[in-house]
C-alpha cells in the first residue's frame, strides 16, 4: 500500500443540459477525519451522502468541500400561456384604437400575471434525483483527484522519512561503536576520577570510591537505549514498507525515538556520545515534524 499525505487540492466538474456542477476540495492535517461542506441553498440533503463518500476514501485530514451548481437552460425555460397572451394582445390593440392608449410592448405583456411562468423545477422529484446524481458523480471525480494529490505528496514524504530513518540508524551505530564505550576507556576514566578525588580528599577509602564509580558507570550504560533505538528503526521500516494509514503509529515511534535520545544524552559521560545524542535529537525532531503530515 502507498502512503498518503493529508494535504491536497482538487477540482472536478460535470455538466449536461439540466445543470453544471463543480466541486472544490481542500485537505489539510488533522488528528482524525473531519469533512466540512459548503452547499448551495436547497441542497443540504447532499451533506450526508457526500460525507459518506469522503469517509470511504480517507481516514485522516480536515477536508473542506464546496459545491457550485448552475441550472441548465432546460430547467430555466419559461412556460407561456399563448392563448391568454393572444387575448391580451387583442385587448391592448382595441384600447389603442378606441381610446388612444399607448401601444402594448412585449415585455409589458409578458410581465402580466398569468402570461409567463418559470416553473419550480427544483420541486420535481425526478429533477432533484438527477441533480443529486450528477453532483455526487462530480464529487466522486474530485475525490479521485484529491486522493492522487495526497498519494503524490505521500511519495515525497516517504522518501524523506526513509532517509531520516537511515540517519537515525547511522547515528545509533556511531554511538554503539564510539571509542568512549570501550572497556579500556571506561576503566581509564574511572581511575582518573578516583585519582582526582583522592588528591582532593586523601582520607577517602580508595576501595569504596572504586565501588561507587563502578556503580555510577553501570547506571550510565546506554546499551538498553541503543537496543531500543535499533528496534524502533526496524519497526519504522516495517511500517513504511506496509504503507497505508500509518501516520499515528509513526508519530508514536517518533516519541519513542525522542525518549531514547533524551535518555542517551542524560546518561552520557563522554563528549562524543553527547554530541551524537544531540545530533540524533535534531533528526528525530525533523522526523516527527514530517510524520504529522501523513494519513
Amino acid at each position: 500500500m502507498t502512503l498518503q499525505s493529508m494535504t491536497g487540492f482538487a477540482r472536478a466538474a460535470r455538466e449536461d443540459e439540466q445543470a453544471s456542477v463543480s466541486w472544490e476540495l481542500r485537505s489539510v492535517n488533522g488528528r482524525g477525519l473531519e469533512a466540512r461542506l459548503r452547499l448551495p441553498p436547497g441542497f443540504e440533503r447532499l451533506e450526508q451522502p457526500a460525507k459518506a463518500l469522503i469517509q470511504k476514501r480517507f481516514t485522516r485530514g480536515n477536508i473542506q468541500a464546496s459545491l457550485t451548481i448552475a441550472r441548465g437552460a432546460m430547467l430555466r425555460r419559461p412556460v407561456i400561456d399563448e392563448e391568454f397572451l393572444i387575448e391580451l394582445t387583442k385587448l391592448a390593440k382595441r384600447l389603442e384604437e378606441q381610446y388612444g392608449a399607448a401601444p402594448a410592448t412585449a415585455d409589458g405583456l409578458l410581465a402580466l400575471r398569468g402570461v409567463m411562468d418559470i416553473p419550480d423545477t427544483g420541486a420535481d422529484e425526478e429533477v432533484r434525483e438527477h441533480l443529486d446524481a450528477i453532483a455526487l458523480a462530480a464529487l466522486d471525480g474530485a475525490l479521485d483527484e484529491l486522493e492522487q494529490a495526497r498519494i503524490d505528496e505521500g511519495a515525497s514524504l516517504a522518501a524523506l522519512l526513509t532517509a531520516q530513518i537511515m540517519t537515525i540508524e547511522t547515528l545509533t551505530h556511531r554511538v554503539e561503536n564510539d571509542a568512549s564505550r570501550e572497556p579500556a576507556s571506561i576503566r581509564a576514566r574511572l581511575e582518573e576520577q578516583v585519582r582526582l578525588l583522592l588528591e582532593a580528599a586523601p582520607s577517602l577509602d580508595e576501595g569504596r570510591l572504586l565501588q561507587e564509580a563502578a556503580y555510577l558507570a553501570t547506571k550510565a550504560d546506554i546499551r538498553e537505549e541503543i537496543d531500543r533505538l535499533k528496534t524502533h528503526v526496524a519497526t519504522a521500516r516495517t511500517l513504511m514498507e506496509k504503507g497505508g494509514p500509518i501516520g499515528r503509529k509513526l508519530d508514536f515511534l517518533a516519541q519513542e525515538f525522542n525518549r531514547e535520545s533524551n535518555t542517551l544524552c542524560s546518561k552520557s559521560n563522554a563528549a562524543t556520545v553527547t554530541a551524537i545524542g544531540l545530533e540524533l535529537k535534531a533528526v528525530v525532531d525533523q522526523f516527527r515534524e514530517q510524520v504529522q503530515n501523513l494519513e
